[in-house]
């Protein structure tokens, strides 16, 4: 039925680092809704390899991605960070002051700053965070590219591709389109090479249909796209549009790669399979598997994960199993994510037992579970309604030395209180605080929610109260006055 008899069984060379980690992100995903968020919602960063990046440029751009620090590298750089981070805190005080009374550009002149692409992407990076809280983006904009302009024409130093797209997600988060169009044609007209990473940001960005397939065409005819690591434009292309769940425009790339001469790879076969799995197109997606066999291609290391998730989803464990099986043969070993896969796409069609079959046979071949796999197992047994056995598998996963995440907390809150266990949902929000995981605003919604509907109003002012002494999550204030609004 899967079409598996087509591939030879033979061993296969090691697999590309690209490969790996460009299609792990989305073949685990699942868009049906069980009220704890899909699949790709519990990956952690060991499911995400950094080694996506091939070069310097596209590695700096984890510093808005991650949300990520520059102390991280402090004991590396000695202390040279800490004068680059003492000089950028200088600046963005400088720009923040900026007005009519008070020239920005004249004192930074006079600061006497040795002005580097790793100073540039600290003051950048800093506006990008204060872009989030502003109530004034457009301010911020202006600020960001005024420090843009200014560094730009001081001596010894010159803008790199990746200060250009910070600049970039600036006026993107500041929903500055126009803006950032002008400075994507600047940078082209200087001769910067346009990169997978520009063209995502752009469809980020510019998500509607008709917008996105211009930006499509626009970079399948560019010149100067330099689609390094993928193999060429369109598998650069269409790994942006999946990451982003753009599954039609994928179809629509898809017939235009076809119409245009060029061959699919395994990479581009796994993204159109993913994609029309997404999409309901069972049909094509098993006509992909037979041409994929056909054409003499060997299914990958993702190529199975995406079939485990199928098989998984259709309640098929036997098939799985032969699956799991047939990778051993063929040189691949079946790893914590192939499992875990697996093992939620069968909890999503309701088998439990198998979950916990896979879930055994996993650590007996040597896998060790992680948070993500012990989160998946704790949420099937939640939506399944048995939550002493999901309670059992959170305390085993601590004693293990995993621990959990907000995920895992998040679907451990929500079985107390739908087996109406309120104040130990309340304690287990106190406890995720003091084991260093933040509450994400989906934690606070879920807990306010059963309390609001148990009819404990007064627990339930409480959780906001408490969420806005933290100070956490302001920026959505008008959500949690409809809260509070919804208690009256």
């Amino acid at each position: 039925m899967y079409s598996l008899a087509l591939f030879r069984p033979r061993i296969f060379k090691g697999f590309s680092v690209i490969a790996r980690s460009l299609c792990s992100r989305m073949f685990n995903c699942d868009d049906v809704e069980n009220g704890f968020g899909r699949i790709e919602d519990f990956l952690n960063e060991s499911w995400k390899s950094s080694n996506l990046e091939h070069n310097v440029e596209e590695k700096t751009s984890n510093l808005y991605d991650s949300l990520g620090s520059c102390e991280v590298n402090c004991d590396s750089k000695g202390g040279h960070y800490s004068l680059v981070e003492i000089d950028a805190a200088k600046i963005l005080e400088i720009l923040h002051k900026d007005g009519p009374d008070f020239d920005s550009k004249l004192v930074l002149n006079n600061l006497g700053v040795r002005v580097s692409s790793l100073l540039v992407r600290e003051v950048l990076f800093g506006i990008l965070k204060t872009i989030i809280y502003a109530t004034n983006k457009n301010r911020c904009a202006k600020l960001g590219y005024k420090f843009f302009m200014w560094s730009g024409e001081q001596e010894n130093y010159i803008h790199t591709t990746n200060i250009y797209h910070m600049m970039m997600k600036i006026f993107a988060e500041s929903e500055e389109y126009k803006a950032m169009w002008r400075l994507v044609d600047d940078m082209i007209e200087k001769g910067y090479p346009t990169t997978a990473h520009t063209f995502n940001i752009l469809i980020r960005t510019c998500g509607g249909a008709g917008i996105a397939r211009k930006i499509v065409e626009r970079f399948i005819k560019s010149k100067n796209f330099n689609y390094r690591p993928f193999k060429h434009s369109y598998n650069a292309i269409l790994h942006s549009l999946l990451t982003l769940n753009h599954y039609k425009l994928i179809e629509w790339v898809h017939r235009k790669m076809l119409f245009d001469g060029y061959t699919p790879d395994v990479f581009t076969y796994n993204i159109i399979m993913c994609a029309k799995f997404r999409l309901g197109k069972l049909d094509h997606f098993h006509g992909l598997l037979n041409e994929m066999g056909r054409k003499g291609f060997s299914p990958d290391f993702h190529t199975f994960n995406l079939l485990l998730h199928v098989l998984g989803k259709g309640d098929k464990p036997l098939a799985a199993l032969n699956l799991l099986n047939q990778m051993k043969e063929v040189g691949i070993f079946p790893s914590v994510l192939h499992f875990t896969t697996l093992i939620d796409g069968l909890s999503r069609a309701g088998n439990l037992d198998a979950c916990h079959y896979f879930f055994n046979e996993m650590i007996k071949l040597g896998c060790v579970p992680d948070v993500v796999s012990y989160t998946v197992m704790i949420t099937g047994f939640i939506v399944g309604g048995e939550f002493d056995k999901a309670q059992k598998m959170f305390d085993e996963m601590i004693k293990n030395g995993q621990l959990p995440n907000v995920f895992t907390y998040n679907s451990m809150i929500r079985g107390l209180c739908m087996d109406g266990k309120f104040e130990e949902a309340c304690l287990m929000l106190k406890e995720m605080e003091s084991r260093g995981c933040k509450p994400n605003f989906l934690v606070y919604t879920t807990l306010v929610s059963y309390l609001r509907n148990a009819g404990r109003l007064s627990q339930a002012h409480g959780i906001i109260r408490h969420m806005v002494e933290k100070g956490q999550y302001t920026h959505l204030l008008g959500k949690i006055k409809r809260f509070i609004i919804d208690f009256s």
